[in-house]
């Protein structure tokens, strides 16, 4: 059963409609500020082949103090990827390190999410190395330039949530997280605020739905 909701709109309007800590845990991906919006693959892969995004303007500065309010208001825990980024979050014990295994290329070997959990530092490896994936045998297709693997969402709520918590991520972009909840079972509401991504996410579920499916 779909318990997943989406919603292409700004997520700080979808947020504001909320109570407090109604989300048991939230999983982000927000802008880092390092205009990583689409152009700048178009001159990189010195040993990898990069995907050709079509440039947009969304990673020009990072979320602003409101933003984190907002969030920590409607949820009780939060993964947040890109918080090296961010200066203005607090203290954690808790890390989340994924090593891309991207070998001899120049994007970043690893990316860091700061988690609200009062435990150790924890690495997730998957190969996210331009078309050279963890997982061939189910490769997927890449659509958003700052796109993560559907493993790493699934390792996440295998480890951070448990059965029945309500899960958020206030930026779609690709739609990996919720294909994660809709597999895991879980509640999810999505936001994403770009159209073209929006519908491309949209497809990209209802194209997995639909192979399940069959499998069925």
């Amino acid at each position: 059963m779909d318990k997943t909701q989406v919603f292409n709109c700004d997520c700080m309007q979808g947020m504001s409609a909320f109570e407090d800590d109604y989300f048991d845990l939230a999983i982000v991906d927000p802008p880092y500020g390092i205009g990583e919006d689409g152009k700048s693959n178009h001159s990189r892969g010195k040993a990898t082949k990069p995907t050709l995004y079509t440039p947009k303007e969304w990673d020009t500065a990072a979320p602003d103090q409101e933003y984190f309010a907002e969030l920590f208001r409607v949820s009780k825990s939060q993964i947040i990827w890109g918080a090296n980024h961010f200066g203005h979050l607090p203290p954690s014990s808790c890390w989340i390190v994924w090593d891309k295994l991207n070998g001899e290329n120049d994007f970043a070997d690893c990316e860091l999410a700061w988690a609200s959990f009062e435990t150790a530092v924890r690495k997730f490896t998957f190969r996210w190395a331009g078309m050279l994936q963890g997982n061939m045998k189910d490769k997927e297709n890449r659509l958003h330039p700052t796109q993560k693997p559907v493993a790493l969402y699934k390792w996440l709520l295998k480890n951070y949530a448990k059965e029945g918590d309500k899960i958020l991520d206030t930026h779609l972009g690709g739609g990996s997280s919720r294909i994660a909840a809709f597999d895991m079972g879980f509640e999810f509401w999505g936001y994403e605020l770009d159209k073209d991504y929006f519908d491309a996410a949209e497809k990209r579920f209802q194209q997995h739905k639909s192979q399940l499916k069959l499998f069925v």
